[in-house]
């Protein structure tokens, strides 16, 4: 599929699931790391759940990402098979953004948050 397949509503609804720092910082942690706990995303992020899991339900509505409910925990991962317009977006923000500060933060804070839980408390 090009671009000037999609019309003009879906490539705004694709571009409106970004409008959010949140969800760019969201859909980073999701692109370099695969798939993530919503417990995780609270941990990089250092937002409440209810904020996070909204801008995830934005992301899911919007097809950046799915999610999936394994016990008590709600996982995320990016969409399978974007069109190639989510490709190149993606591909753009995340060469953009890799050395932005709250980027490298919000890595920096899973890492810690990650390292703090035993296999036990593991979400996983």
């Amino acid at each position: 599929m090009r671009i000037y397949d999609l019309v003009m509503k879906d490539i705004a609804d694709i571009l409106k699931g970004l409008s959010e720092e949140v969800r760019l910082r969201l859909l980073l942690l999701l692109h370099r790391h695969g798939e993530l706990c919503v417990c995780e995303l609270i941990g990089a992020l250092g937002l409440p759940q209810s904020t996070i899991s909204r801008h995830l339900a934005y992301l899911k509505h919007s097809g950046w990402v799915t999610g999936s409910r394994r016990g008590a925990w709600m996982h995320y991962r990016l969409a399978p098979n974007p069109e190639p317009l989510r490709r190149e977006i993606l591909s753009a923000l995340a060469g953009e953004a890799k050395n932005r500060a709250e980027v490298q933060q919000d890595e920096v804070n899973l890492a810690l948050y990650l390292q703090n839980k035993t296999n036990q408390e593991r979400c996983r």
